[in-house]
């Protein structure tokens, strides 16, 4: 009867996903998050059975990934999910997070091979307290080991001089009260990463506040796509840039110098592994609901010059909160 017993636990089972040789991560480093992702299935290892530092069980089954989000990059002594942070001193002082992704089955027989993905992040120490995010205006794209290779790669938003998207305007932004209205040329782009790679714009926005939270906000691109005919979305996940344009605008009864922050929500998608382009816009409705896949970028803007009071210089045709005071 033993022997039966030890037979049956050496047959073959029945997958409930299908396993595969999953060899590497993919590790987003955005100021206010670190989002890391590993193909499904990895060699049979189901979400539930996997965990961030072995103790939150918090995956996302995204298409072809489970992701695993760390959304609280305050440097505390007190760590999320097992992250654990440690402070390099020096000349250029820096903070480095630590955290893995690893296999944990309960269960008497373990028919999977384990896995454990290790992964950093590393930003130098200027942070925004109040913010919760860290200063630098870049996120650090890691492809670690496995099959594809080993990558590194800066993914930053940027103001471009016009369509063609040739010259980076340097920050910050100045933007003059007499070109309100003007067209904004943005340009996000994800430098050093194989081909297969695509940035993906899933949405953006623009606040008064520096806090991509704020409810007082104006949706420029929702879903990937645009949310009125003022947007321009010229290319997006179709390789490492994806580029837009907006007509500048500034928020209602704002002092005589102000600042809008635009922010955008997005992620690099391997094409190999899943579709990246999104359905065109043209074919499914416009959802006001957001549907957050990846990690936020920012730029900020100046807006300076002259106020006269009572006259418009321009007006874009938004809601009452976006009429323009100049």
């Amino acid at each position: 009867m033993a022997f039966v017993s030890a037979l049956l636990m050496l047959l073959p089972v029945a997958w409930s996903c299908i396993p595969q040789k999953a060899d590497y991560v993919m590790v987003s480093c955005f100021p206010n998050a670190i989002i890391a992702n590993v193909p499904d299935c990895p060699y049979g290892w189901e979400i539930e059975h996997l965990s961030l530092g072995g103790v939150c069980y918090n995956g996302i089954h995204s298409p072809g990934y489970y992701r695993f989000i760390i959304p609280d990059l305050t440097p505390k002594n007190h760590s999320y999910c097992g992250t654990q942070s440690e402070y390099m001193p020096g000349k250029d002082p820096k903070y480095i997070f630590y955290n893995s992704i690893v296999s944990n089955d309960t269960s008497l027989t373990v028919r999977n091979q384990p896995v454990n993905y290790t992964f950093s992040c590393t930003y130098r120490a200027a942070y925004l307290v109040n913010n919760a995010v860290f200063s630098q205006r870049v996120a650090t794209v890691y492809v670690n080991n496995g099959s594809i290779g080993t990558f590194r790669s800066q993914l930053s938003m940027n103001v471009f001089t016009n369509s063609k998207f040739l010259y980076a305007k340097d920050a910050p932004y100045v933007i003059d009260t007499s070109e309100i209205g003007s067209e904004v040329f943005i340009g996000i782009e994800a430098k050093g990463l194989s081909n297969r790679f695509k940035v993906v714009i899933n949405n953006c926005w623009a606040t008064p506040s520096p806090y991509s939270t704020d409810r007082k906000r104006w949706s420029l691109i929702i879903n990937s796509c645009s949310s009125d005919n003022t947007v321009t979305i010229f290319e997006n996940a179709k390789d490492s840039r994806s580029m837009f344009k907006f007509n500048s605008f500034r928020f209602q009864r704002q002092e005589k110098v102000s600042t809008v922050w635009l922010h955008c929500e997005v992620q690099v998608c391997d094409g190999e592994r899943i579709i990246c382009q999104p359905s065109p816009c043209s074919v499914r409705s416009l959802s006001s609901e957001v549907d957050p896949n990846g990690g936020i970028l920012t730029a900020e803007f100046h807006i300076k010059g002259r106020v006269k009071r009572g006259i418009f210089m321009t007006e874009i045709n938004k809601e009452q909160l976006m009429h323009l005071i100049v």
